[in-house]
Order: structure tokens, then C-alpha cells, then sequence
């Protein structure tokens, strides 16, 4: 297999093996330049899942903020007070990954086109 269409293929890979192809690849293939390719795709893929993990403590330190902030004293018929920055936060933020997503998806694409293009 040719070495460009490898390395192409650990950035394609975003579509059917984030992590599994490029770790792979960078392991076996004994070329520098495929190496190369394989630990950049390798840390793009990796970008969503820490932003995944960070957002997970996000929502977790919101969820206790919103819960804290609730008054439980007033009567049950009468609305609780509501903290909308901890509401805000969590909404950001999962704004913020769906982009930095879709960004990261595209890159890749254009990362592998330009692998296959190089002369």
C-alpha cells in the first residue's frame, strides 16, 4: 500500500476507527512521514473525547451548583429560586464541543485530501 494513501487513511479514519487505525499504523509502519500523519490524526481524534471528559466534570460541578442554589425552605407551591450561569455553562459548553467537533471532522477530511495530493 502506497505510504500516502496510509497515511491518508489514519485521518479518514475519524469516520470508522478514531483511535484504534492510527494507533495501529504508527506502531507498524516503520516510514517516518506515515508516523508522522498517524500521530497527527491520532491526537485530532483525540481532542473531542477530552473535551468530552472536561465537559462531564462541567456539568457535574453545574448540576451541584443549580442543586445548592434551590431554596427547599418555601412552600411547595411556590417556585424555587434558579441559578442560570449554572444552567448557561453546561449549555456553552456543549455548544462549544458540537463546533470544535466539527471542526475537528474537518480538518481531518481536508488533512487526508491533502495527503493524497501531495506530489
Amino acid at each position: 500500500m502506497d505510504n500516502r494513501v496510509l497515511s491518508a487513511l489514519c485521518y479518514f479514519s475519524v469516520f470508522f476507527a478514531p483511535f484504534l487505525l492510527p494507533l495501529i499504523v504508527y506502531f507498524i509502519s516503520p516510514d517516518t512521514d506515515v508516523k508522522y500523519h498517524a500521530k497527527r490524526s491520532f491526537l485530532s481524534h483525540l481532542i473531542p473525547v477530552a473535551l468530552g471528559i472536561i465537559g462531564f466534570f462541567v456539568l457535574m460541578v453545574s448540576s451541584f451548583s443549580m442543586f445548592n442554589t434551590m431554596d427547599y425552605s418555601m412552600a411547595p407551591d411556590v417556585t424555587s429560586s434558579f441559578d442560570f450561569m449554572a444552567a448557561g455553562i453546561p449549555i456553552l459548553f456543549m455548544l462549544l464541543y458540537g463546533i470544535l467537533s466539527i471542526v475537528v471532522l474537518i480538518w481531518n477530511i481536508v488533512q487526508g485530501i491533502k495527503v493524497i495530493q501531495k506530489v
